[in-house]
């Protein structure tokens, strides 16, 4: 790997890579994994092997070994991912853990996990591969640190197709909303501080799909800030010291999320005004309920916990668009509304990582090498937006000395 780096900042990519790659059993795999970020960071356009493998070496072999390393050679990319994750979190600390989906469009159907997905953003069906990634967001940036491939329909069924795409015997279907808690439990297991809350908003969502969420989180102790159907069902939650009704009981009467907040109860609803802690945003007008959910969840998780329900209202009134539950009962408003303004920074990512970092440039079918190249993508993604900035500070103190 003889070419120097395109970019001056780049020039920390090997302490970077020695640190996230040095769980990789062998030394070519190491180097190699260290060349393919350094491709992702400094290659213009189209993030081809060919020409990454242009961009950092003169060897004609290059581009097979880069090749080889995403589709062929056989590495665990859940011990890179969890360095990955302590390294953002030791860069600048997270507010929460957002969770996201990334839509792959592709061409043909013979990627892993490859599908027709109806996007509620543009009214149309496409065909990609969906990813549920977790997203470390701080105040200046939201970086990937573990992905989950959907594999819906004869992904999981067709036993040739499976064998083809190299899935995991054990590997079965599993929702959105399984996916979200599978990538919490793997912070969970990775993290060295206090967790921060999840936030999400995995549209579309059924009421049943919330209800695994919900209870997951509140079964693994986690604080979150959710949107949530509008019917989802709920239960006004006026007395916090009367015992959780069973669904239907007179003393508890059970409304949709939507509903409960359409409701001619104005006692039960809370409107404040709430100034952004920022200063950038205008006020925001904000009506919120303290809520039970229906006794319905796994008997570990039917405790009589109550939530808070809330929505934004738009300016100029009528109906709201997004409705939220948060477990941040006790939490001034602003700060749960801070927590919310960290989602779009997520699809900010998402969008700067398919633009500048080859997101969709993957050259593979099977499901070992779309976990390797999202691993790979992301690392360079979390390099760019903290490791040149700690490349360039470093050089500043050394000026200084």
């Amino acid at each position: 790997m003889g070419r120097q780096a395109l970019t001056h900042s780049s020039t920390s990519v090997p302490v970077f890579a020695e640190r996230i790659f040095e769980c990789l059993p062998r030394a070519d795999q190491r180097r190699w994994a260290q060349a393919y970020v350094q491709g992702l960071l400094t290659t213009p356009g189209k993030k081809s092997v060919r020409r990454l493998a242009e961009a950092v070496s003169d060897s004609p072999a290059a581009s097979q070994s880069l090749h080889q390393l995403v589709n062929a050679s056989p590495w665990d990319w859940n011990p890179v991912r969890a360095e990955l994750s302590r390294w953002g979190a030791q860069q600048e600390t997270p507010l929460a853990w957002v969770i996201d989906q990334a839509v792959l469009r592709k061409r043909g159907e013979h990627s892993c996990g490859v599908h027709r997905r109806f996007l509620p953003s543009t009214g149309r069906s496409v065909t990609c591969q969906l990813g549920v990634g977790v997203f470390l967001a701080s105040r200046r940036a939201a970086v990937p640190v573990d992905w989950r491939l959907l594999l819906p329909g004869s992904w999981s069924k067709d036993p040739e197709r499976r064998q083809r795409a190299r899935i995991p015997t054990e590997l079965r279907t599993r929702t959105v909303q399984q996916h979200a808690l599978d990538l919490v439990d793997f912070l969970a297991d990775t993290t060295r501080t206090a967790p921060p809350p999840v936030v999400c908003d995995l549209d579309p969502v059924t009421e049943t799909g919330a209800g695994t969420l919900v209870y997951g989180l509140v079964r693994r102790e986690r604080d979150f800030v959710i949107s949530v159907p509008d019917d989802l069902q709920v239960m006004a939650g006026r007395d916090l010291l009367v015992q959780l009704p069973r669904c239907g009981d007179a003393n508890g009467p059970v409304r949709t999320a939507r509903s409960h907040f359409e409701s001619d109860e104005d006692a039960l609803i809370h409107r404040e005004t709430v100034a952004p802690q920022d200063g950038r945003c205008r006020p925001t007008t904000v009506m919120s309920s303290v809520v039970r959910l229906p006794e319905q969840g796994p008997a570990d998780a039917r405790t009589h916990r109550t939530y808070r329900l809330f929505a934004a209202l738009p300016d100029g009134g009528g109906r709201p668009a997004r409705i939220w539950l948060t477990s941040l009962t006790h939490t001034r408003m602003e700060s749960v509304l801070a927590l919310v303004r960290l989602l779009p920074r997520a699809g900010d990512a998402v969008r700067e990582m398919t633009d500048g970092f080859g997101l969709l440039d993957f050259e593979g079918r099977s499901y070992p090498g779309w976990h390797h190249y999202m691993t790979l993508v992301s690392a360079a993604y979390a390099y760019s937006r903290f490791g040149s900035r700690a490349a360039a500070a470093g050089e500043r103190l050394l000026a200084a000395a």
